[in-house]
């Protein structure tokens, strides 16, 4: 499968507001890399200084890049923020990054989960975009119980039983959301259906996809609920 590039433009700094400004200076970026438990090695960005941690994990029209506003923004909120790109993305390999519909591409999500776990962080979070909403949710339940604390789903579900899910979930769709299967909302809200409590489902209008909310008039809101989700005790 082709994954196309994506391509973040800024503005000039001097032209930005200043609650973006002051955002970006609290949101130093550093790029580093860790091992899976598989034999892959992941390339990641961080951000921020905080107490709390959380994956981005993005989906498969995206890569590590695609997540820096949102990033910033929770980096802005008090957490430490790890963006990666999963195996076959970027410089990030991994065994079966060939076979893009059968990769294991949760012990991407597991890995980035235990290097931040190596970094004191006890409270580990994942927001995961399309496929890499359902690679999180796999990882939590391929997970030791505790070990992911909560998962965002934008646009997806896990690829397994959600039912097995050990981590509080909330799940974004937008109502008019579809590929060729026809629209996804039903199966996602079977999913959610089936998913232990502590648990969520928001419906926003429109019918972008997963990341793709980030550029529509859904943007604030989508990023103000998962903010409120990550930050509720």
């Amino acid at each position: 499968m082709r994954r196309p590039q994506y391509t973040s433009r800024m503005p000039a700094l001097r032209a930005r507001p200043l609650a973006i400004v002051l955002t970006t200076l609290v949101a130093a970026q550093q790029t580093i890399s860790f091992p899976t438990q598989d034999g892959g090695r992941i390339y990641a960005d961080l951000y921020g200084k905080g107490t709390r941690a959380v994956v981005l994990a993005h989906g498969g029209r995206f890569n590590k890049e695609s997540w820096r506003d949102q990033a910033r923004a929770l980096a802005a909120g008090g957490f430490r923020v790890l963006a990666i790109n999963f195996r076959g993305f970027g410089r990030s390999r991994g065994p079966g990054q060939a076979d893009f519909d059968n990769a294991p591409f949760h012990n991407d999500v597991l890995a980035a989960v235990r290097y931040l776990k190596t970094q004191g962080f006890k409270t580990v979070s994942v927001v995961g975009g399309s496929f890499g909403g359902g690679a999180a949710g796999d990882a939590s339940i391929k997970s030791v119980p505790g070990e992911i604390d909560r998962i965002v789903f934008l646009g997806a579900a896990p690829n397994l039983p959600a039912e097995k899910l050990k981590s509080r979930a909330l799940f974004i769709v937008a109502r008019d959301d579809a590929n060729d299967g026809g629209p996804r909302l039903p199966g996602i809200r079977a999913q959610y259906e089936k998913a232990p409590q502590p648990k969520e489902l928001i419906v926003v209008d429109g019918s972008a996809h997963a990341q793709f909310l980030f550029q529509t008039n859904q943007s604030g809101r989508v990023m103000r609920e998962i903010l409120r989700f990550l930050s509720t005790p």
